[in-house]
């Protein structure tokens, strides 16, 4: 007899915390647009972080549901090559949650952190496994892969040095980088072999989040860096960007999924790139303000197409046949 098909609960992807994740992103992106004297974005920026909190709480509470009632699907979770890498962004929209409102040197911040830093580490020491003993497949290489080492290097440094420890947030930028150099060859020499599975395109915008979180954290955790320093990471992001939108057509046909959150992070730590290097090179302004404005209008895209997920039903993904 054919198994019973799972329950919407079973079945909850844990790749919708890339919503959290990336809106902590754009509201933090907003602050940095006080250094231009514009009095509103703190407002804007606050209302932008509470909504991501409140999805946040939401998620959390319906995947550990999903935990206490569906155990063996978590296990399968965690030992698939791609959605073990997603897990990551359970504890890195967490330590995002850490960089918008962390206080320095409090106790329940640091315990905070460190919880969702190793709770990444275990998802990324078992991603780390597969790579270092050739048990992925090649088909399973994916930016995916990026989130458990680098992201949580990076995004890490930035929320330790949030809560006042900068020292730990240099080590933790290191090892950001470092997993980085690992990693980017064989992803990149993947996406040049030709097309990815249909179901896995939507992760290509993680390609774009290395340099630019970068750029990101260096500029946070060394706030005398000038303008022409961090100019450096954009230019290096301009390489995987080309690498990404050559292949608009491969990813672009297919039908809207959560998958295609994986643009909102990286594009609104891209345009708080921008700003800081607007504001330390004393750039026009505006040059930041577009680049908000782009990143804005990404994720007002993406929240759009989510609702109209929501209202036909389909945000959680149908059973698979069988």
């Amino acid at each position: 007899m054919p198994n019973p098909p799972l329950s919407r609960l079973a079945r909850f992807p844990v790749g919708l915390f890339a919503i959290p994740v990336g809106l902590f992103a754009l509201a933090g992106t907003w602050r940095r647009a006080l250094g231009f004297g514009w009095e509103v974005a703190q407002p804007i920026g606050d209302t932008i972080a509470a909504v991501a909190l409140c999805i946040l709480v939401l998620l959390l509470v319906a995947y550990s549901a999903k935990a206490i009632r569906h155990p063996q699907v978590i296990k399968g979770e965690f030992t698939h090559p791609l959605v073990g890498s997603l897990l990551a962004l359970i504890p890195l929209s967490l330590l995002m949650g850490t960089i918008y409102f962390g206080t320095p040197h409090h106790l329940g911040w640091l315990l905070f952190s460190l919880t969702a830093l190793a709770v990444q580490g275990i998802v990324a020491l078992r991603i780390v496994g597969l790579l270092a003993t050739g048990n992925l497949q090649a088909v399973a290489v994916t930016p995916a892969l990026y989130l458990p080492p680098v992201a949580g290097g990076l995004v890490g440094a930035m929320a330790f040095n949030t809560i006042g420890y900068p020292g730990w947030a240099a080590l933790l930028f290191g090892m950001g980088l470092a997993s980085w150099a690992l990693l980017e060859a064989r992803v990149l020499n993947r996406l040049f072999e030709g097309a990815m599975p249909e179901a896995l395109r939507p992760t290509i915008g993680i390609e774009l989040a290395p340099p630019v979180v970068a750029t990101l954290a260096a500029g946070a955790i060394w706030p005398g860096l000038p303008g022409e320093v961090l100019i450096v990471g954009l230019g290096i992001a301009a390489g995987p960007m080309v690498a990404v939108m050559a292949r608009w057509r491969w990813w672009s046909r297919i039908p809207f999924a959560i998958g295609f959150w994986s643009f909102s992070f990286p594009v609104a730590a891209m345009a708080g790139a921008v700003i800081e290097v607007v504001r330390r090179g004393q750039w026009p302004p505006m040059v930041g303000g577009l680049a908000l404005l782009l990143a804005c209008s990404v994720i007002a895209f993406l929240t759009l197409k989510t609702v109209v997920l929501i209202a036909k039903g389909r945000l959680i993904p149908p059973p698979p046949p069988g």
